[in-house]
């Protein structure tokens, strides 16, 4: 009952703090990209879990706010988490895993179709950890060829 952390925890350890982002976003086929800029506060949660709680600036002028959870269910042998924003309804529910490197975490999830008809359809997320001030997330769908196609990009730089 009284989990111990693991080394997948403490790999979710060097999230932890304050961080600035800049966002580059597609808006829709044939739009130019969206830029905007954010900041995130990275906690941990006993050591087992990591929130992360961002702000940004939204396409309209408004600001979103989001929530990450991250952690490891060593029954699974899976990172799992979730991500809720302020801009939607939907909770989106992770699961991944480390590449080889120990650099890149994948989390897959599923939700509605953000270009088009709200069907529900697959989404990868990727966090590379650059070093240890500068991580990237990528967030991806499918392509329809087997592939899978880029639609944001968050560079993230902790503050000083």
């Amino acid at each position: 009952m009284f989990a111990k952390p693991q080394t997948e925890h403490d790999w979710l350890q060097q999230l932890v703090g304050e961080w600035t982002s800049e966002m580059d976003c597609a808006t829709g086929p044939g739009q130019p990209r969206s830029k905007s800029t954010g900041r995130e506060t990275v906690r941990s949660l006993g050591g087992l879990w990591t929130l992360c709680e961002g702000e940004g600036e939204m396409p309209d002028g408004s600001t979103g706010k989001t929530l990450l959870t991250l952690g490891f269910d060593p029954v699974k042998g899976r990172f799992v988490g979730s991500w809720i924003g302020s801009m939607m309804t939907h909770l989106w529910l992770y699961e991944g895993a480390l590449d080889e490197s120990g650099k890149v975490l994948t989390l897959e999830s599923s939700g509605p179709n953000l270009m088009g008809d709200g069907a529900i359809i697959p989404y990868r997320d990727v966090i590379t950890m650059v070093g240890p001030d500068h991580r990237i997330l990528a967030s991806y769908t499918p392509d329809g060829d087997g592939g899978w196609t880029e639609f944001m990009t968050a560079e993230y730089r902790r503050k000083a």
